[in-house]
């Protein structure tokens, strides 16, 4: 078990405390909102209403010796960045910060954040992924530049191996794992001699460039 510490609880913030509670976590939550902190007070293991950017709050709640604090703040840019410094002050091992801007996520960087999350940015294009590739199920952004993908299975590559096909290669593209029609059975490191079936689901990691490239060769 894990001990996590929530800062702000609009939809994000929510979201993430609740879950890592339901994991088995132990989980406090805060925000200045009385509303906020009555309506997760039953499904976290503590609910406190404390204000992140007053430095001697956050040391009165002995919150020091948490594995990971998440700053869910996003509406208002400075006190993101005050309950960062103030949760860096404690000597928080790890910190992750959601940021609502490029310029936001930018100034968190320059504080020495790593784990920036950028959920309205990150489903945006997850959604225009979608969109845009009908044979596309779900899209994660893994790092600046690279992504992983779940695909249905293109028309073209039914009834070939991955070594007649060779994506590394050709397209630049991982294949992760495969999945069978009714993902009971996923197949990780998949070898070369393997089969894609009609209905078989691709995970696959690239550059942008690489899946974009692979996605153009497929439509043909």
């Amino acid at each position: 078990m894990k001990q996590f510490l929530i800062v702000g609880l609009g939809n994000f913030g929510f979201h993430l405390a609740t879950h890592l509670y339901r994991k088995g976590h132990d989980v406090m939550a805060i925000d200045k909102s009385s509303v906020l902190v009555q309506s997760i007070k039953d499904l976290v293991t503590h609910a406190v209403i404390a204000d992140a950017t007053d430095a001697a709050t956050i040391r009165e709640l002995g919150v020091k010796n948490v594995d990971t604090a998440v700053v869910g703040i996003g509406s208002v840019l400075g006190d993101s960045i005050l309950a960062v410094l103030n949760l860096q002050e404690l000597g928080i091992p790890h910190i992750v910060a959601k940021a609502i801007s490029d310029r936001h996520k930018k100034v968190l960087a320059k504080l020495g954040i790593q784990d920036i999350i950028f959920p309205e940015k990150d489903a945006a294009l997850s959604m225009a992924k979608k969109l845009d590739n009908p044979n596309l199920i779900d899209y994660l952004p893994f790092m600046d530049g690279y992504g992983i993908i779940e695909i249905a299975v293109p028309e073209k590559f039914m009834g070939k191996s991955l070594k007649q096909i060779n994506m590394t290669n050709t397209y630049g593209v991982q294949v992760v794992a495969i999945k069978d029609p009714d993902a009971k059975h996923t197949r990780f490191t998949p070898q070369a001699d393997d089969i894609l079936n009609p209905g078989d689901i691709l995970i696959l990691l690239g550059s942008e460039k690489g899946l974009d490239t692979l996605k153009t060769a497929t439509e043909k």
